[in-house]
């Protein structure tokens, strides 16, 4: 017998690249003036600012766990220079979300602060009963 211990793969950096894709699967150059709206013309007083990298992520992944897709509601804020997000799913899939002692939102919180830092921002996500 030996007491080798087996190796052990090394930790890679996540790759958030598919999440910057545009719906039809072509990749989207955030960088270019492509998709800045024409001078003169003002966005819709309700339009909402892109989301951020973060939101994305967590709207994605969120969707992935839960039963009912259509429930699953994201509120971004800013706070202290941090950002918040408060997730909502509908009360059955809320068990989902948790996972046992909180593992799966913890994991969600891990990724979703990791998409972030690639912001350079920090995020929050707080599952809110309701």
């Amino acid at each position: 017998m030996t007491d080798e211990m087996p190796a052990s793969p090394a930790f890679e950096q996540p790759d958030f690249s598919s999440f910057e894709e545009a719906a039809d699967g072509e990749d989207l150059d955030i960088q270019s003036d492509e998709y800045l709206p024409d001078e003169g013309v003002l966005p819709a007083a309700n339009a909402r600012p892109a989301a951020s990298r973060a939101e994305r992520v967590l709207d994605h992944l969120a969707r992935s766990i839960v039963d009912d897709k259509d429930a699953v509601v994201i509120e971004a804020r800013e706070s202290r220079g941090q950002l918040r997000l408060d997730l909502h799913v509908a009360p059955p899939d809320m068990g989902r979300i948790i996972g046992r002692r909180g593992r799966t939102a913890q994991a969600l919180r891990t990724l979703v602060r990791a998409a972030a830092a690639a912001d350079g921002r920090d995020a929050f996500v707080d599952i809110v009963d309701g």
